[in-house]
């Protein structure tokens, strides 16, 4: 048997960052590489707008993908406060979410689904309702989400740190 080479555990952060609060979870990753308490088994990458690829890869290669996944991202929720970070399950997602092509539910929700059921791998996605999503290109996320941030890294930092059985119940 080979030893895995890759990581026990990542954090993935979504969106695009010169569109205001769409840059949350880039936001998240890089404050968590500003932290010292990340455990050492833990990868956190910011993959901008191109998560399918990477859930894609892990698909194709099972053996590559990481134990837990947590994605980080920026959501347009109605039902919840602006800059609220909360836990969403991709399990749980409506059937009608199966169809939106956007980046946030749809296609990469399927992903998700596959990567849980195939793979083995414990999904996790954390999102923030966005505030302030510009049609035009605006860098910097909005000071309510600058908050969310902080919450988001604990969260995440939360999920590492809890025995699987334990972390479904969140």
């Amino acid at each position: 048997m080979h030893k895995k080479i890759f990581p026990e555990s990542m954090v993935l952060g979504c969106g695009n960052v010169l569109l205001g609060d769409d840059g949350f979870g880039p936001a998240v990753i890089a404050a968590l590489h500003d932290r010292r308490d990340l455990p050492p088994q833990v990868a956190c990458h910011d993959v901008g707008t191109g998560v399918r690829e990477h859930l894609f890869n892990f698909l194709l290669a099972p053996d590559l993908a990481p134990r837990c996944l947590i994605l980080v991202d920026a959501v347009d929720s109605a039902d919840r406060a602006p800059a609220e970070v909360f836990l969403v399950s991709p399990a749980a997602a409506a059937p009608a979410q199966d169809r939106d092509h956007s980046l946030h539910q749809g296609p990469t929700v399927e992903l998700l689904r596959q990567l849980a059921g195939r793979a083995g791998t414990r999904v996790h996605v954390i999102a923030a309702r966005a505030v302030h999503v510009p049609a035009l290109v605006e860098p910097g996320l909005s000071p309510p989400m600058q908050g969310a941030v902080r919450r988001a890294a604990g969260l995440v930092l939360q999920l590492l740190s809890l025995p699987a059985a334990t972390s479904e119940a969140l």
